[in-house]
């Protein structure tokens, strides 16, 4: 019943996202095709770098492909719902009004998580499947039942550790006033998710794999759908996402004892 009703819970912030971001429906449709053109052009990059080599650390152009994919896919998550969500919770917290959150009767963090959705940003699952497919034709095959439903597991592991990385970064609004060079400072480190993670070498390597779990987030979804990944990293990716969420949420709740309301 509790799912349920969270369910219910998100269709209408959804609903209600849509209907405030199609006020201005001429808007709407330029920010949509807006996203779709900066969708495409994370694919520009890939070219000028294998335009004079056939392969970068194992991988060729249609396995990188894939790679841009997923980064496109999730770029849609960030910015769609994790970025202007958390930013509305900050605002909250420095304006001392996050007590019209905390009296709802539902959970705070699902709140503030759902509470602002940009519908256009969804734009780009259809840029990413797009993207796929042109992948799968270079190289000449199609993905598995198996690989697509591990794919999707990850994809659910890659929304988790996005989240509640956003979560563990909000949560020092509560301590202090402005974390905005945080938020930024994320963002740009994200943009290195559309490599595959062998390009990286050393203590980046470590961090974007195990501190900021990057190969997590595209990397790990590209090689299942490859039908490359190892079963153990699989089963290392979701248990890694589980801690991710129970971490945030723990941070979230000690920190929400050091707010303090403006009344």
């Amino acid at each position: 019943m509790t799912l349920i009703r969270y369910l219910r819970l998100l269709g209408v912030q959804l609903r209600a996202s849509a209907l405030m971001a199609m006020q201005y429906r001429v808007d709407f449709a330029l920010d949509g095709l807006i996203e779709i053109f900066w969708g495409f052009t994370a694919i520009i990059p890939l070219f000028v770098v294998y335009s004079a080599r056939e392969s970068v650390a194992g991988w060729n152009f249609g396995e990188s492909l894939l790679v841009v994919g997923w980064f496109t896919l999730l770029t849609g998550v960030l910015e769609g719902a994790v970025s202007p969500a958390l930013t509305t919770v900050v605002e909250h917290i420095r304006k001392g009004t996050l007590d019209f959150v905390l009296i709802k009767p539902a959970d705070a963090q699902f709140l503030v998580c759902t509470a602002r959705l940009l519908p256009w940003r969804a734009v780009n699952v259809v840029t990413a499947l797009v993207v796929f497919g042109y992948a799968f034709r270079l190289l000449g095959r199609t993905p598995t039942f198996g690989a697509i439903a591990m794919s999707l597991a990850l994809l659910w592991a890659s929304t988790a550790v996005l989240f509640s990385l956003g979560i563990l970064t909000v949560s020092a609004a509560f301590y202090v006033v402005r974390i905005d060079n945080l938020m930024h400072l994320f963002i740009s480190i994200f943009d290195a998710a559309r490599w595959p993670s062998a390009v990286f070498r050393g203590a980046i390597r470590f961090i974007f794999t195990f501190v900021i779990p990057l190969a997590l987030m595209t990397t790990y979804p590209a090689q299942a759908l490859l039908g490359t990944l190892p079963v153990s990293t699989f089963v290392l990716s979701l248990l890694g996402a589980a801690i991710f969420v129970g971490l945030s949420r723990l941070v979230w709740l000690r920190a929400l004892g050091k707010y303090t309301s403006a009344s």
